[in-house]
């Protein structure tokens, strides 16, 4: 037989695309339309459906950047319609590639009733099935005219990001507004000849069944009168009815779908709009769950969920039926998708409690799986917090977007740093905007890591990122695929039946340990400062606030905030967003960001000032709170005292030029051109820099990615970089007892003050830079005289080791990595710590010196600053100001220590005498993160602890207080049945801890 195959599927494509998909909607009538454009923000659905629309024609500019336009369109249904099925079509301008990128509407009836979203692939409204002809038909539509900021040519700067720069230039044109025939065979027809189309293009050449599919469909296109679609539909059908029954085969792979709508809480988009595309989305999906019996939809992120529950209640009653039913699925349990590098110990903890908490009071529901598909990259102490939230499973996807090398897994165990060990499943279908698509299935089946010992995947299907859900058309391939031959097999699942699935056919996976490093976005450690800065401080801030509450509650009966902390904690989480806090979205986003931080830390300080004045006391006795969970100055943590004088600094000019430090301590040598050439550990007897090194540099670098700017750093950033080494002066400080060093460079310049406190071995750098660079990237640098191959990076709850060499492809990818407070590098015997007060990424290389003793120079380089254009194109610009601090001769206890110490700053109260701590704890290798009042408000003190040196551990917790009884507990506070029962003498609590094990005690008071 003659090779007719491109013929044939040259035919399908025009055939459908010119006779066929017309010809779903074979007649149509134009609907009038009219158009009220609200000025400034969004209004109540209320006020939309009442004002007084003007007219618009259909071809006609609408929509200013970031504007809501309601549309009311009217209609007669013709009576010659009669008996069939009519929808209205409403395009507000769309471009089907950008589903969740550019105008979308909310339909609504007459009394406010929300019907359906619209979005560039789903247009549609249903008006009757069949409608008796001349019916009227009045709908409204609000419509956000959202501007493109990602398009065809992506990352190019724009002002559009900011209704404050955006202008006010119409970004739509009005498109078709008809009321329609739908003709569900000719639909029908379309959805067959698509997936046996695609079907048949993922199959083998020399494959029989492809070559059965291609004549299926020529046969088909044979019976179609191109005249006549829809009299011949039918009958088209028919000569595909047999290619589409074939079963298949036993082997084949098995996906799990389920309806998804990935919704960013914030990306190219405010916060504000967010609330109203899970509006759109949540209205489509509770309809077509309606319409198709076996369809099941997952939405995550429970802040999502809330935003429905206050804003749309029609919606949410809508949604709480269907959950009722179990096919719409709370999924995921935290409160939002949120980056899993930055945030901290508790605030990662909070993620889980405030999301599974919501859906248990609302739902009863606890969600087994943490769902984080677009998450970049995860922290090595995630999965005891998974765990110890109350779940066992793990779904992710960006891993697959790993520039450099492949990860080896599909499903595994992944083994944080204390052993706690997470059932993980990383879908092969690499998208969580699956579409059903052939293309898309059978790279699921190929791509699948685990053959042979597994066949069970999850796809996670519907249109995200800016929302819109999984559509009709979806749901009817994924029927056509649930047992066809020569395709994965399809089912529509919920996220805990396909995990159940999966661990029973593959009960021991294998496991991979540490953290899972997504090999592309590094610069997000980096990108918007400011958005980072006022993450740290406020997870800072609540630690305190609560611990001063509770402590002020228990002994002062002080009023417990309850309300305001946990609406706190929740804006907070909410701001951990994975385009948020890693500094990825747009400038909007960031300038409400900065402002809302400013207004929580004011908030949070009228807390802590509150509480520390109840608890000091009337009188004038100077005292030092100290919120740090070490003591430090003689003041016990958590506690309130007169602090202790320690030693002094004494100042000297260097020979040579510049200025030395020394407080007994250490000798720091600081030259003309205000360099720190010296860091010398007295006691030690040991030089910290490099021989011929200066620390403290300041390097910049161009910075100008292949692609996302925001996002991403490309390696070959290193290949150029100037040292600002030229100083405009370097004097002593006001205080003459440190060092204030001046540059200027580009258009910008820099103030350090370099200061060595008395009685502490650690030099204290403030770097305050008025940025005003493009495309550049600034770093701080410190050569460090060390020889080492690993160093520990604080994450949640602990530390863990990365390596300083570049042996392998996986090793140098890490070329920018993430860290809390602290870095560690250490020879046996000595170390040096670096720790921060609000910076994350860095970088460390090695290089033996070729003169002199040709020892080892590790340098330790933390990223301070970028400036990327897009999708902010004044990212970073201004005023910022950091605080690191270099502490040689440092074990890893020290740098645990001097980490909280940099990060929570003494307070200072006159008051009528100490102050005890709540709870106190003997050994410094056990942390406590959390001291609060219960949730419950049961009045119950809650501590939250960790060991944090990664040894085992013994220590006594005591309590200041009586407590009637102490149980170990979840992050929810609930107890756990697995759990022995604390060994407690009194109000002494005995502990034994495994490395890095985090244990959630409840004390009861009497």
């Amino acid at each position: 037989m003659h090779d007719d195959r491109s013929l044939v599927e040259a035919r399908l494509r025009r055939v459908l695309d010119e006779r066929i998909r017309p010809a779903v909607y074979p007649e149509s009538v134009p609907l009038r339309v009219a158009v009220w454009h609200a000025p400034g923000e969004p209004v109540p659905v209320a006020e939309g459906l009442a004002a007084e629309p003007e007219p618009i024609e259909v071809g006609a500019r609408w929509g200013a950047p970031w504007g809501t336009s309601w549309f009311r369109v009217t209609g007669t249904v013709p009576e010659t319609w009669a008996g069939k099925t009519v929808e209205a079509i409403l395009d507000l301008g769309f471009d089907e590639n950008m589903p969740g990128f550019q105008c979308e509407g909310l339909v609504h009836r007459p009394d406010g009733t929300p019907v359906k979203g619209l979005n560039p692939r789903n247009q549609w409204v249903r008006v009757g099935a069949p409608v008796r002809g001349g019916e009227e038909v009045r709908l409204h539509i609000e419509a956000a005219s959202n501007p493109v900021i990602l398009d065809y040519h992506p990352f190019l700067p724009t002002q559009l990001g900011d209704k404050e720069t955006a202008g006010s230039a119409p970004q739509y044109t009005l498109a078709r507004m008809d009321l329609a025939v739908f003709d569900e065979t000719v639909w029908q027809l379309v959805i067959d000849l698509e997936v046996l189309g695609e079907l048949m293009a993922e199959l083998p050449v020399e494959s029989a069944r492809r070559w059965d599919v291609l004549r299926a469909v020529d046969r088909a296109l044979d019976a179609v009168d191109l005249q006549d679609v829809g009299g011949t539909a039918a009958r088209a059908r028919e000569r595909l009815a047999g290619v589409l029954a074939a079963p298949a085969v036993p082997s084949a792979h098995r996906i799990s779908a389920v309806g998804h709508a990935h919704i960013d809480s914030a990306w190219l988009w405010p916060l504000r709009e967010t609330v109203r595309k899970v509006a759109r989305t949540t209205s489509n999906m509770t309809a077509l769950l309606e319409d198709e019996p076996d369809f099941v939809f997952a939405m995550s992120q429970a802040q999502q969920w809330a935003w429905v529950k206050e804003h749309r209640p029609e919606v949410w009653a809508r949604v709480k039926k269907a959950v009722a039913e179990g096919r719409f699925v709370p999924a995921g349990g935290m409160w939002v998708e949120s980056d899993t590098n930055m945030p901290g110990s508790e605030a990662m903890a909070r993620q889980f409690v405030h999301g599974k908490r919501f859906f248990l009071d609302e739902f009863g529901i606890e969600n087994d799986e943490a769902w984080l598909p677009d998450t970049f990259g995860f922290a090595a102490g995630l999965p005891q917090i998974i765990r110890a939230a109350g779940s066992t499973r793990l779904l992710t996807q960006k891993i697959s977007w790993s520039q450099t090398n492949r990860f080896p897994h599909h499903t595994f165990q992944w083994e944080g740093i204390d052993g706690t060990r997470i059932f993980t499943h990383f879908p092969p279908v690499d998208t969580y905007n699956c579409s059903m698509k052939g293309s898309e299935i059978a790279h699921a089946a190929r791509n699948f890591k685990d053959k042979g010992v597994a066949r069970h995947s999850l796809a996670p299907t519907g249109w995200g990122d800016g929302g819109g859900g999984t559509t009709r058309e979806m749901v009817a391939k994924a029927a056509r695929l649930r047992d066809l031959e020569g395709s994965a097999t399809v089912v529509w699942e919920t996220p805990a039946a396909f995990f159940a699935k999966a661990e029973a056919e593959y009960p021991d996976p294998p496991v991979w340990v540490g953290e899972l490093y997504l090999e592309l976005h590094r610069a997000t450690l980096t990108s918007q400062a400011g958005t980072k800065q006022g993450n740290r401080r406020s997870e800072h801030l609540l630690r305190e606030a609560e611990l001063w509450a509770a402590t002020a509650a228990v002994r002062t009966g002080f009023p417990y905030p309850y309300e305001e902390l946990d609406r706190i904690w929740k804006t907070v989480l909410l701001h951990q967003f994975h385009d948020i806090l890693p500094g990825s979205s747009i400038a909007w986003v960031h300038r409400e960001a900065r402002a809302t931080y400013a207004r929580l830390a004011e908030e949070l300080t009228a807390i802590i000032d509150g509480a520390q004045r109840a608890l000091a006391g009337a009188g004038s006795t100077p005292l030092v709170f100290n919120s740090a969970p070490h003591t430090r100055a003689g003041v016990p943590a958590g506690g309130a005292a007169a602090p202790v004088a320690g030693g002094r600094t004494v100042l000297t000019p260097r020979e040579g030029g510049g200025h030395v430090l020394d407080n007994g301590l250490l000798r720091v040598g600081i030259d003309a051109r205000g360099l720190v050439v010296s860091a010398y550990d007295i006691a030690a007897d040991r030089e910290t820099i490099a021989p011929g090194r200066a620390a403290g540099v300041l390097q910049l670098h161009p910075d100008f990615p292949n692609m996302w700017d925001a996002w991403d750093v490309d390696e070959f950033y290193r290949n150029t970089v100037t040292d600002l080494t030229d100083a405009d002066e370097v004097v002593p400080a006001a205080d003459g007892a440190s060092v204030r060093v001046v540059r200027s460079f580009g258009a910008s310049r820099v103030t350090q003050v370099l200061a060595l406190p008395p009685g502490e071995r650690r030099l204290v750098l403030e770097t305050e830079v008025d940025w005003h660079e493009t495309e550049k990237f600034l770093k701080l640098a410190f050569p460090l005289d060390l020889h080492a191959e690993r160093y520990a990076s604080e994450t949640q709850f602990g530390h863990f080791w990365r390596p300083t060499h570049t042996n392998t492809s996986w090793e140098a990818a890490k070329f920018e990595a993430c860290n809390h407070r602290f870095l560690h590098i250490e020879e046996p015997g000595w170390g040096v710590s670096l720790v921060n007060d609000s910076t994350y990424g860095h970088d460390i290389t090695r290089g033996v010196r070729t003169d002199g003793d040709r020892g080892t120079t590790t340098t330790v380089r933390v990223s301070l600053l970028r400036a990327p254009r897009f999708p902010d194109p004044e990212t970073d610009q201004g005023v910022h100001r950091f605080r690191h601090a270099l502490v040689p001769g440092a074990d890893i206890a020290d740098a645990v220590r001097e980490g909280w110490r940099i990060n929570l700053p003494e307070r200072r109260v006159t008051g009528a005498g100490e102050v005890a701590p709540l709870v106190a704890v003997d050994r410094d290798a056990v942390v406590v993160t959390a001291v609060k009042l219960a949730d419950d408000g049961s009045g119950d003190v809650i501590v939250r602890l960790h060991e944090a040196h990664g040894a085992r551990t013994r220590a006594t917790l005591t309590a200041g207080f009586p407590p009637a009884g102490a149980v170990v507990t979840d992050l929810l506070e609930r107890p756990l049945a697995e759990a022995a029962a604390p060994d407690r003498d009194g109000p002494a609590v005995r502990l034994s801890l495994r490395p890095f094990e985090l244990v959630t005690l409840r004390l009861a008071r009497g």
